[in-house]
Formats: structure tokens, sequence, C-alpha cells
């Protein structure tokens, strides 16, 4: 990663990262693991979607 060289910078790349954390934070004591791995597939296709775009 490169290091955020201003204010602007470090703005943009917070705006997008945070969304994109978002949808792969998944509370993984609350659920079965069948469950944890079907929703980390719904996140790695969203992602090859938002990727692709």
């Amino acid at each position: 990663m490169k290091r955020c060289k201003s204010k602007r910078d470090l703005q943009r790349f917070v705006s997008i990262h945070d969304p994109i954390a978002n949808l792969f934070h998944i509370p993984r004591h609350d659920i079965s693991s069948g469950h944890h791995r079907e929703l980390r597939a719904a996140a790695m296709s969203m992602w090859a979607e938002i990727a692709r775009a």
C-alpha cells in the first residue's frame, strides 16, 4: 500500500476502503462454519462484480 501523502489521499483511500472492508467482515462467533462459507462465497462474488466495473 502506498503511504498517504496528504489528507486528501487519505480521505480518498478511507472512503473506498470502508465499504469494501465491511463487505468481508462477518462476525464469526455468531454462525456455523457452513453458513460462514456461504457468506464468504457471496462476498467474493459481489467483489468480483465490483472489480469488473
